[in-house]
């Protein structure tokens, strides 16, 4: 179903309500891949959707084409739940003209080598102009791939924004206004700290190009439109970037075979409760790993526990350490902590791990047998 933002600019994307795992990212409401159709003289597409709902896709164009064409194209990224349905598209609208950076051209050849289309490569600075519309290019490379852009409606104060200000949100609302400011930086932040937060320098130079522009309006590729809480977001990402953590927050990932290194967790909860700070515990059999992910974003405090199993700790923990490492945060203090039997590597492969991420850190905490 499409859906109108303001005069001439439409929400054509779809609902994927059931996706549970997005970039090894548990993914609990779904998300939506957003495109947008913006009418006039020249009619121009902004983005597509994943191959899966290329035939909803098309439907949703027909609502508010009603026979007439698609003009021009802007790719904002080749990734596939953003690009899947450019065959399918291109198809339907031959005539179309496709713009997109350099990387943008070479992923989608490497992608969709049998699919038939003009492409024009742009860079900053770079307009298209639609008749009363002017739409200026922003490259935003590693933003989260090298091919990145975001694209500016000057005239609309309005940005396509691409991956930037996404959120994976499947529940079907369109605007910000809808959830309310909590929600929507629960799941801005939810987004950030399991795909963008590699990536911080390169978002702090985009904040930093659409400083000067007059936003009204946001549009990302995921979730809702941002529309009344865009200084609010705007603050958070730049919080985010620059690693700022609450100073009193800790937070206990753990995991536990006979129920000891558990106690050490509840141990560690308690002491650090009684000390004045807000501590957040996530066991990894309850919750996937990118859960603790979302979780770590603003605390300073990240403590890690697993008991020895095989001369190593449990591949739950494992897992979540390899992902930790992986989204690279800064300005943290770890604590690794666990319970052994007669080895008890599990505590210092923790140690090293946390140490090879940069972190400060407590003296391990470890018990043999029972606490």
């Amino acid at each position: 179903m499409s859906n109108k933002i303001i005069d001439n600019v439409y929400s054509v994307g779809v609902v994927d309500k059931d996706v549970r795992m997005f970039h090894g990212y548990f993914t609990p409401i779904g998300t939506t891949y957003n495109s947008y159709l913006v009418i006039d003289e020249k009619i121009t597409l902004v983005d597509f959707v994943k191959a899966a709902f290329a035939d909803e896709f098309l439907q949703n164009l027909e609502e508010v084409l009603q026979g007439r064409m698609i003009d021009y194209i802007v790719c904002n990224h080749v990734e596939p739940d953003h690009s899947g349905a450019l065959p399918k598209v291109m198809e339907k609208y031959p005539q179309a003209m496709v713009y997109g950076t350099a990387n943008c051209a070479k992923g989608l050849k490497a992608y969709y080598p049998d699919a038939k289309y003009d492409f024009t490569t742009v860079k900053l600075g770079d307009v298209l102009n639609t008749g009363k519309y002017n739409f200026k290019f922003i490259p935003m490379p590693m933003v989260h791939w090298p091919d990145s852009m975001s694209t500016y409606l000057e005239e609309e104060e309005l940005l396509f924004s691409n991956d930037a200000f996404g959120q994976h949100t499947g529940t079907g609302e369109l605007l910000d206004t809808e959830n309310g400011l909590e929600k929507l930086i629960d799941r801005s932040a939810d987004y950030f700290a399991n795909i963008l937060l590699p990536f911080c320098g390169q978002i702090l130079k985009l904040l930093d190009q659409i400083s000067g522009l007059k936003l009204r309006i946001v549009c990302p590729s995921h979730g809702v439109i941002i529309t009344k809480y865009i200084p609010e977001i705007l603050q958070k990402y730049v919080s985010w970037c620059n690693n700022e953590t609450e100073e009193k927050r800790v937070l206990i990932v753990y995991d536990t075979m006979w129920g000891t290194t558990r106690k050490l967790a509840e141990k560690l909860n308690r002491e650090y409760s009684e000390k004045g700070f807000d501590v957040e515990v996530i066991n990894l059999t309850e919750h996937h790993y990118s859960d603790a992910m979302s979780r770590a974003l603003e605390a300073k405090y990240i403590f890690v526990g697993s008991p020895t199993l095989n001369n190593n700790m449990l591949p739950s923990v494992s897992a979540f350490l390899i992902y930790l490492k992986g989204l690279r945060p800064k300005k943290r203090i770890g604590k690794a902590f666990g319970a052994y039997g007669w080895s008890g590597e599990s505590i210092s492969q923790i140690n090293e791990i946390l140490i090879s991420c940069g972190f400060e850190m407590e003296e391990p905490l470890k018990v043999l047998w029972n606490i």
